[in-house]
């Protein structure tokens, strides 16, 4: 058995990781942490946990923790893991790292666009970018896996395939994407607030969101040139999913078949990611409580473009579901172990 600890347990995405892996044959949670709710039972602060889960929570540290463990998750907001992880922990256990400290591989460009100071630089090579189905051989080596964010999962996998290929223009792509509330995280804010929310839409982050470099940084790996990216997202009045909406001009007339040779060549084996048939685009409650990517796409004739939808869970392939994922990989189990959950669709 898998002994896990959880750092940051009662938050939206620590909760979808209790639920994940309570589920999981191969693993045990031995430690679960929350600077809030120290000393609390897990089913205290979740009753829908009551008999199911009654460890205690506590605020130890993460070099405490990893004595203890296996695999840590680090469920945390961005800033906190770099000042945390080191070479001594990493020694004791692997670490997934859900918030965005090890996403991107180049320090000044984190601090630019987090606005803080990212505290181990030197960790920074020895992490490997948690894109399970395009790094799935590096995920198998590493200690320390930067799990990507929820935006980045569903348009890398949108996009990945037809740039790797050559077929579109790589200065001409624009992502619109929509997202659940729960996508802001559990801690109070305004603008997340029900009344500010129900019944409406809005853009939020034009042109500065946070996930735009590592976006770009993937692409640019898989590609092999330089990306630049419009992307604008969206806040929409439900708990959880993502859809995203691509577009992109090609660099030659394609047929749908031509497209979907394409897709299958790099996802036909893929149990995670589902290619919609032809004229049927994702929507997110096909994907809802579930680790499935789902994608489909047309031809725009009239403009060249293709014109790419693609829907996932944000908490899990967009969070909790990757994380258990990469964790499957690198200790060498079936990657769908504890994820073949059904779609709740409603």
């Amino acid at each position: 058995m898998i002994k896990a600890g959880i750092i940051g347990s009662t938050g939206y995405v620590g909760e979808e990781l209790i639920r994940i892996l309570l589920r999981h044959p191969q693993v045990e949670i031995i430690k679960m942490t929350s600077k809030s709710f120290s000393g609390k039972v897990y089913s205290d602060v979740y009753q829908s946990y009551l008999g199911l889960c009654e460890i205690e929570c506590t605020d130890e540290e993460v070099e405490q923790v990893a004595i203890e463990v296996d695999v840590i998750f680090m469920a945390l907001p961005h800033g906190i893991a770099s000042k945390n992880l080191n070479d001594a922990v990493l020694a004791q256990t692997k670490v997934i790292d859900l918030g965005a400290d090890f996403r991107l591989t180049n320090k000044e460009v984190y601090e630019d666009w987090y606005s803080t100071e990212h505290h181990n630089a030197e960790l920074l090579k020895n992490a490997v970018y948690g894109l399970c189905e395009w790094n799935r051989e590096e995920i198998r080596k590493t200690s320390l896996v930067a799990n990507p964010g929820c935006y980045p999962t569903c348009s890398i996998l949108s996009l990945a395939p037809l740039l790797k290929e050559g077929i579109l223009e790589k200065d001409s792509i624009i992502i619109d994407a929509k997202s659940g509330i729960s996508g802001a995280g559990r801690s109070l804010n305004l603008g997340t607030h029900f009344a500010e929310c129900n019944e409406s839409i809005k853009a939020y982050k034009v042109a500065t969101h946070r996930h735009i470099p590592e976006i770009e940084q993937q692409l640019e790996e898989i590609s092999g040139g330089t990306i630049n990216i419009s992307f604008t997202p969206h806040l929409v009045p439900m708990n959880r999913g993502i859809l995203i909406t691509t577009y992109g001009r090609l660099t030659e007339i394609v047929s749908y078949e031509e497209i979907s040779t394409i897709y299958n060549k790099y996802y036909g084996e893929e149990f995670f990611i589902r290619l919609m048939n032809k004229d049927i685009y994702p929507e997110t409650r096909w994907v809802k409580g579930s680790n499935y990517c789902d994608i489909g796409f047309v031809i725009d004739e009239r403009t060249n473009r293709v014109i790419i939808v693609g829907a996932i869970d944000n908490l899990v392939k967009g969070a909790a579901g990757q994380a258990v994922q990469n964790m499957n990989i690198m200790f060498g189990l079936d990657e769908r172990m504890g994820l073949t959950g059904i779609p709740l669709v409603r």
